[in-house]
């Protein structure tokens, strides 16, 4: 029988400052269910007059983290949620949440096999979850991550993504599609078929991908693997909202 998910009231724990429009929020659950890195919890906030809006955010955190979930949100201008959890919330404070929700765009060890994650922008959320979950359960499998996004400064997680490069069989690649600091090493240009090409080559054919990110980056780079050569069947695709690329 499919589990009936319940609204649950979550407790922000602690608040992370990512970039100048993204955080952290960290949420304690008093009915903590271990989700599957790729999935997602809806956030629903309701005004003293009942007003209430609902959306949805990618869980960050790896499953082996007990009793609390991050929650990384891009602060949209126009937005009814963002705004309020990246400029209002502090430690302590107390919204709903349900989930974990998703059963398509999840990957865990159980998977096995190379592994290819491409991320535009706030895109990054979900695969951080499923990178996060490689390194504590001590994957070996080769992966790469390719990154798009505006500067370096809109990179997200970009730290702990260097400390995780190269560990465990794991690559990383930017590539900086608006500006690039001195000195800069990586991809300068938006995703295209001749860089898929180059960072999906060393996983092979049977190599897994997740992309995520703004609708015209995802089309893009899932059609591009397929003209490089992967098969359909093994890409997996998430739209999100607006977002640097």
């Amino acid at each position: 029988m499919k589990r009936l998910l319940e609204w649950q009231i979550a407790t922000v724990t602690s608040i992370k400052v990512e970039t100048s429009e993204v955080k952290t929020l960290t949420l304690a659950l008093p009915s903590w269910t271990p989700h599957r890195p790729g999935q997602h919890y809806d956030v629903r906030l309701t005004s003293e007059d009942g007003y209430s809006a609902q959306r949805s955010y990618s869980v960050a955190s790896e499953p082996e983290r007990t009793g609390e979930i991050d929650l990384t949100v891009e602060r949209i201008g126009d937005g009814e949620v963002s705004p309020y959890l990246d400029d209002t919330v502090v430690v302590g404070d107390r919204f709903e949440v349900r989930g974990p929700v998703g059963g398509y765009f999840v990957w865990d060890r159980s998977v096995g096999g190379s592994l290819l994650l491409v991320a535009g922008g706030s895109g990054v959320v979900p695969l951080m979850a499923m990178l996060r979950h490689r390194t504590a359960v001590g994957v070996k499998d080769p992966a790469c991550l390719l990154y798009s996004a505006r500067t370096y400064e809109q990179v997200i997680y970009g730290q702990e993504l260097e400390m995780l490069a190269r560990k465990n069989g794991l690559t990383v690649s930017y590539t900086l599609t608006r500006s690039q600091p001195a000195g800069w090493k990586g991809y300068a240009r938006r995703i295209d078929d001749a860089m898929l090409k180059e960072v999906s080559g060393p996983l092979g054919r049977n190599a897994l991908a997740y992309v995520c990110g703004p609708t015209a980056l995802v089309e893009v780079a899932a059609d591009g693997l397929e003209r490089v050569g992967l098969p359909a069947d093994r890409i997996r695709t998430e739209r999100f909202g607006p977002s640097g690329q």
